[in-house]
């Protein structure tokens, strides 16, 4: 899912952010098959994401995340071997999210 290079070395982190401000990450080894094609790749991520429960399963428990409870979801390493349709390629972030004061 990430560069040939750290793909036999680095695990992948997923960060969730939550709705409500929360966020909690994890670490997951192999989350895709070295061998995988760019288009597997691609069509693996969007059936991940179209799904309303995504599964962790941990060593210590099992936790489901209602999908529509998630704002944001981080990969570290970046995935570089997506592409294609709804895929800003070549971006640089300007600013850092920032969350504002707000008066009610």
């Amino acid at each position: 899912m990430y560069s040939e290079d750290h793909a036999s070395t680095v695990p992948t982190q997923i960060t969730f952010h939550y709705i409500n401000g929360h966020s909690e990450s994890f670490t997951i080894h192999d989350i895709a098959d070295p061998d995988a094609v760019r288009q597997d790749i691609r069509l693996e991520m969007r059936r991940f994401l179209s799904e309303n429960w995504w599964v962790v399963k941990l060593e210590e428990e099992t936790i489901f995340i209602n999908a529509s409870n998630v704002l944001k979801l981080e990969l570290k390493p970046p995935v570089v071997s997506i592409g294609g349709e709804g895929v800003l390629t070549e971006a640089i972030r300007v600013t850092a999210l920032t969350q504002g004061k707000r008066n009610f």
